[in-house]
């Protein structure tokens, strides 16, 4: 299939200006595929060649004004195309075949009831597996949408649909779109609706999840009508559609997709066993992060995919933000989680060899396939960084009066990174357009250090910078009180670089915090002193967003090879049992598990390691037992499962249907502990055969499927592969599902002689199934846990021999990168 240029889509968006597209889909023509046809109006300004997209199973007629196309001329997913000047319009009818791999129109069965569900996932290049397209985002148009529908079935669109005779399904007619925001959803929905502020809202799951979903409607439509009225303060342009749904359909590949008027959730989001209350967080954040793009992304969109960052880096700093203003009765500050938890993305990615700038130059986005590889920790986290520290550094009136002239400026068309700082700078006597070079163009992140001088009344702070981005940050500054906990004397606001240090009074200081508040990106350091206090300390920190602050200093140093991974251990050791911001126990945790014990001590120190965190999740669970605290238990009972190197205590849990003093273990708690029981080789296929039998949902065949790839058996390893490698039957959730069972340390040896089968397997696999298969096959299936010189000169050599997709190839890239500084550190 052929991919499109950037110019291409510029030539053709000087021909071509398109109205409106009629599509019909017929959804009863099986289990394998569906028909769909489409009428395309649009004006060729002059004459001129181009071309339609579509990916068909078979394509049965195409005619333009009329006249018969030949089929047989498409080549690859292009139907050529000769115009004269004026009005045309373009007929095609195709068969379209269903996917599993949650791209184009994918297809569930519900295997609790038997069910069936179709959603659409068009974005990039996607909608060419639904209907023929003008498929780029500045050819916007008008869509008619029409469905016909099994019985029983209901259909969801962009604008609000209504039932005709014979199960077939009309929606509304939309406003101007890019053909990647279309977007249906069919099948026998629970829903629950309602309505707000004159609009029809809805939310829609699986009839199976039903009981789920509206144990938490209440929850997730107060969210949605508290952030949906913030925004209307925020922006003058109001909501620009006529309805407001959220589907939360299985097997989606992303968190969400913010589809105008149908916003498309992954199906974890309804709640089926306990979770925390970091996690509700999360939800409600996506919620808000997706209606931000109504405005940033729908209302106004990109005009091609380098400025991607417009969309997403927006979205994220307005879904931490808008929640933290709309639901601060409900959650607590979301800073703290995007600090402790998300963040970190941002840096990591940012660390690599293919990191690239927040708004990357367009030659470095010639075509969609090197624009997909840019939906990383670059686009969202760290662009919201950047946002953030924009808004600390012009204001948060003039960054939303800004805002408020690009919606003006643009809206229902597209827009570039020169439009959004040119309107930007509209609002502000400030230098945008100086930050925008320093911030958006470049790569890598700043590293700043305190350094503190003096003695007796007099002090001095300086703030070294390893980089070249001007930062504002809040310096704050501690004593300690007699029993040894840090409080705050002072805080500074300082522009980094500063042109003079700061001359203070009183004696020197225990310890000094940068980037308290966390308004900038870029990595912190401590001063000697202040690193001593900061790890002897830490807990007693009065801020828990300045605690999380420190711990990522921490998380960083280690990284970084300039603390040893024994010494944050103990730091979690000492300061997690008496930490109440469950975000930063769940990061610490997180980084503590599934870097440290996994990559960074080597095997003969990595049961230590799991020892130290299974003592941190006994204090906390000894902590909890009066259940005033059931997030911080959980979390505390996650990490004592996951870092168990015997059975007994967790297969008494299991057998006995409780963790001793609560929580009941409903079923995420018995996957994950029958899970970590099958690598330790302490259960079988019958035991998880009967777990099936008990919990025989969607995830559970996840669950089923992660644990028998875990079991730690030449046979089970052989069929674990097979069914990955050999075989294309398996979803893209039972394809992660297996691939998380798969690698694990405590099966080096039997796993060794796979990592030289990966390479050529996982490239086989990026060919015949394409990108999204490919980049779980690169995040989900690589040998991560082969931390040694071998695999790594391994992987350095198919990188440079091999010719992968350009989906797997980033992966590999990220992959190995990782795997190169996990052997610095352990050296």
């Amino acid at each position: 299939m052929s991919v499109l240029t950037r110019d291409e889509a510029q030539t053709r968006a000087q021909l071509l200006d398109v109205h409106r597209y009629t599509v019909d889909l017929d959804l009863t023509t099986g289990d394998e595929t569906f028909e769909s046809t489409s009428l395309i109006r649009f004006t060729a300004r002059t004459a001129g060649s181009t071309f339609v997209e579509l990916k068909p199973d078979a394509l049965h007629s195409a005619a333009l004004d009329g006249e018969p196309l030949d089929t047989a001329a498409l080549d690859g997913n292009r139907l050529p195309l000769v115009l004269t000047e004026g009005e045309h319009t373009l007929s095609i009818a195709a068969t379209m075949r269903y996917s599993r791999t949650g791209e184009g129109m994918h297809r569930f069965t519900d295997p609790t009831d038997g069910e069936t569900y179709v959603y659409t996932q068009l974005f990039m290049e996607d909608v060419q597996r639904v209907f023929a397209a003008f498929d780029q985002p500045d050819l916007k148009a008008v869509f008619e949408i029409a469905v016909t529908a099994p019985e029983g079935w209901t259909v969801l669109s962009n604008g609000v649909t209504e039932r005709g005779a014979d199960g077939r399904w009309t929606a509304a007619p939309t406003a101007l779109l890019s053909t990647y925001f279309v977007c249906v959803a069919a099948g026998p929905w629970h829903s629950v609706r309602t309505e707000h502020a004159g609009l029809p809202f809805g939310i829609h799951c699986r009839r199976s999840l039903a009981p789920h979903l509206d144990a938490d409607a209440d929850e997730i439509l107060d969210v949605t009508k508290a952030c949906f009225d913030r925004y209307h303060r925020k922006f003058d342009e109001p909501y620009p559609f006529d309805s407001y749904d959220q589907a939360f359909v299985p097997e989606f590949n992303p968190g969400a997709m913010e589809n105008p008027g149908l916003v498309t959730f992954r199906d974890e989001f309804v709640f089926r066993s306990a979770v925390t209350d970091t996690e509700r967080m999360t939800r409600a954040m996506v919620i808000a992060h997706e209606m931000a793009h109504m405005w940033f992304g729908d209302l106004v969109t990109l005009r091609w995919w380098d400025d991607i960052w417009l969309n997403e880096s927006f979205a994220e700093y307005m879904g931490f933000q808008t929640v933290n203003e709309a639901c601060s009765d409900r959650f607590a500050d979301t800073w703290i989680d995007f600090g402790a938890t998300r963040k970190s993305w941002g840096y990591e990615a940012d660390q690599r060899p293919s990191t690239h700038p927040v708004a990357p130059d367009p030659d470095a986005v010639p075509d969609t396939a090197s624009a997909l590889l840019n939906f990383d920790g670059i686009s969202y986290a760290k662009g919201a960084s950047a946002l953030r520290q924009l808004v600390a550094w012009m204001g948060e009136e003039d960054f939303l009066a800004g805002i408020n002239i690009h919606f003006k400026r643009h809206k229902f068309g597209n827009a570039t990174l020169a439009d959004f700082i040119d309107n930007l700078a509209a609002a502000t006597d400030r230098d945008v357009h100086g930050w925008a070079e320093q911030w958006l163009r470049t790569t890598g992140v700043d590293t700043l250090t305190p350094r503190v001088e003096g003695a007796g009344s007099q002090w001095r702070l300086t703030v070294d910078r390893e980089g070249s981005r001007p930062h504002r940050v809040s310096a704050g500054v501690y004593d300690l009180d007699a029993a040894g906990a840090p409080v705050l004397r002072a805080r500074h606001e300082l522009d980094v670089p500063q042109a003079a240090p700061l001359d203070l009074t009183g004696p020197r200081p225990a310890l000094v915090v940068l980037n308290e508040g966390d308004l900038t990106y870029a990595k912190m350091r401590f001063d000697g002193v202040s690193e001593e206090t900061a790890l002897r300390s830490l807990s007693r920190i009065p801020d828990a967003l300045t605690r999380a602050v420190v711990w990522n200093a921490l998380r960083d140093m280690v990284r970084d090879g300039e603390l040893e991974p024994a010494a944050y251990l103990e730091a979690a050791a000492a300061h997690l049992p008496g930490e109440t911001e469950l975000a930063v126990v769940q990061g610490v945790l997180g980084f503590a598990r599934g870097q440290i014990a996994d990559r960074y001590v080597s095997a003969a120190d990595r049961p230590a390691a799991l020892a130290a965190i299974r003592g941190i999740a006994r204090d906390l669970m000894r902590r909890t037992e009066d259940g005033d605290a059931p997030g911080l238990r959980l979390t505390a009972v996650r990490a004592y499962v996951d870092s168990a190197t015997t059975p007994e205590k967790i297969a008494s849990w299991f057998e006995d249907g409780t963790v001793h003093g609560g929580p009941e273990l409903d079923p995420e708690l018995r996957w994950r502990i029958l899970a970590r029981l099958a690598v330790l080789g302490a259960t079988d296929e019958a035991a998880i055969a009967a777990e099936l039998d008990r919990d025989p949902s969607a995830t559970g065949q996840e669950g089923a499927a992660r644990c028998r790839a875990a079991l730690p058996t030449e046979e089970a390893k052989a069929a674990a592969w097979a069914s990955m490698f050999d075989s294309d039957d398996l979803s893209n959730y039972l394809f992660t599902a297996t691939a998380q069972g798969f690698w694990k340390p405590e099966q080096a040896e039997l796993l060794h002689p796979y990592v030289a089968r990966y390479y050529p397997a996982a490239l086989a696999l990026a060919d015949r199934r394409g990108a999204a298969m490919a980049e779980a096959a690169g995040r989900w299936a690589f040998p991560a846990d082969a931390v040694d010189a071998d695999s790594l000169a391994l992987g350095e050599r198919h990188l440079a021999e091999d010719k992968a997709t350009p989906a797997l190839h980033r992966k590999l890239v990220d992959q190995l990168d990782d795997l190169r500084r996990a052997l610095r550190v352990r050296g």
